[in-house]
């Protein structure tokens, strides 16, 4: 156990580390699918407000519980608000767990069309090949799956093994710029496509008859899942805060930029959408389908450089996913260091590998491996990989999201959470008061409409 607690060396370290624990697939996969499948802009405008009413309240307060108590979240919520809580904890450290089994398959996929994508840039598309049928053949092959996902465990384990400075940190700001680098490459490629002004107009010109409700409550949803909060993420990356550096500035600049890259990413795939001719009559379905079956083979079909920018692309998926997935074996880790006082390195073996072998289940449902391909705990969702994604998704975030506002808003006093975010560090336009407002009032009903929403009318956030 580690003698004293570290922390990040600086402000920039950590809002890095924490950007990219918020950016994932969520911001290249999924938010330009359900913008796409919401009509853009009425559905963008009401998903902004969403991040500010919701999404950075939230984030403040996991950020503020994290550094109030120096631990993590299991130890934090005790210390916070009571012993009863540390059950509260365990949920979140549990979502983790489930939730990075299951992402890491998913991390692995950028991996393979990375690899494939840089030999059709060297060697040229095979004859013959069917780029749009490739997806389904590769999930289907238990044995590269598994490989995949030990490759992205084993990436994942050597970055939190090195700890907070030395491994999370530092990557973070290795590969924060690298990944900000490309999607500007990918953006400037983009605007620079017939389709470009369409897509521009598509997510930024707001046609509120054109959302549906379903719509509104898809973007407070997304707004909450996309900051990577209710897992206990943000509240151990914040117990490695000092008290020079501020919650309130660093909060903002973390939601400002991952807002701004799922803006981005959405712009870059409308504008191939909007370029290529028919192409808007086939996508939807589903988030796999827009981002590892259509986009591969309009790379090298249609997009302008691309069979440069393609293999670009996926390094960007791999770089978010990584910056991810080690946040979420990080909620693990820290839990078996506080509560359990295990060393570092050894805590970070072993949580790594038991996380793997649920990885395995989720690797092998896409199969026809008996149990894990078939198991159906919920309508419409077959296999390990996808019970795993709804469970996290609909329940497990929700309600651990609910229980931190609920936590910072009701059950610790004013003059807790005030000294955390009123410190002199504070920027001129923060108000203490409007804060507390949106925690105990808007936040904590906004994630009850969600919960409401999935447990009454069958709502699928995953």
């Amino acid at each position: 156990m580690e003698e004293q607690r570290a922390h990040w060396s600086s402000s920039t370290g950590f809002v890095l580390a924490a950007t990219g624990s918020a950016i994932g697939l969520g911001n290249l996969w999924k938010f330009p699918f359900i913008t796409w499948e919401n009509n853009g802009g009425a559905f963008v405008l009401v998903y902004l407000l969403c991040i500010a009413a919701v999404g950075l309240p939230i984030m403040m307060a996991e950020l503020l519980i994290g550094r109030k108590t120096q631990k993590s979240v299991v130890g934090a919520l005790k210390e916070a608000v009571g012993p009863a809580w540390g059950i509260v904890g365990l949920w979140g450290v549990l979502c983790g767990f489930i939730l990075l089994s299951y992402y890491t398959v998913i991390a692995g996929w950028s991996l393979f069309y990375f690899t494939q994508t840089a030999g059709w840039t060297l060697g040229g598309v095979p004859e013959g090949l069917a780029i749009g049928d490739l997806f389904g053949q590769q999930v289907a092959n238990s044995p590269l799956q598994f490989g995949l996902s030990l490759l992205f465990s084993v990436a994942t384990v050597s970055v939190v093994y090195f700890g907070v400075q030395r491994g999370i940190e530092r990557i973070a700001r290795l590969f924060l710029p690298v990944l900000f680098g490309i999607l500007v490459l990918l953006l400037v490629s983009a605007l620079g496509m017939s389709g470009s002004g369409e897509a521009l107009a598509f997510i930024f010109r707001p046609s509120f008859s054109e959302l549906e409700p379903e719509g509104v409550l898809e973007a407070l949803g997304h707004s909450f899942f996309t900051l990577s909060l209710g897992m206990g993420a943000m509240v151990t990356y914040g117990s490695y805060i000092s008290r020079s550096q501020s919650i309130v500035k660093a909060s903002a600049m973390i939601v400002l930029l991952d807002t701004v890259i799922a803006l981005i990413a959405s712009i870059i795939m409308f504008s191939v959408i909007f370029s290529v001719a028919g192409m808007a009559e086939q996508v939807g379905g589903s988030t796999v389908g827009m981002l590892f079956i259509s986009l591969p083979e309009l790379f090298y079909n249609e997009v302008p450089f691309g069979t440069v920018l393609g293999p670009l692309f996926y390094v960007l998926v791999a770089l978010a996913a990584l910056t991810s997935t080690m946040s979420l074996l990080e909620v693990v880790t820290s839990y078996v260091i506080d509560e359990h006082g295990v060393q570092r390195q050894i805590a970070t073996i072993a949580c790594g590998a038991t996380v793997f072998i649920f990885t395995i289940f989720a690797a092998i449902s896409f199969g026809n491996v008996p149990f894990f391909s078939t198991l159906a705990l919920f309508d419409g969702k077959t296999g390990w990989f996808e019970t795993a994604d709804h469970f996290v998704s609909n329940w497990m975030l929700p309600t651990g999201g609910l229980a931190v506002t609920l936590a910072a808003g009701w059950f610790m006093t004013r003059q807790s959470t005030e000294s955390e975010l009123v410190d002199g560090t504070e920027p001129r336009w923060f108000r203490y008061g409007a804060w507390r407002l949106f925690i105990r009032f808007v936040a904590p009903l906004a994630v009850t409409a969600i919960i409401v929403a999935v447990f009454f009318f069958g709502a699928d956030f995953s």
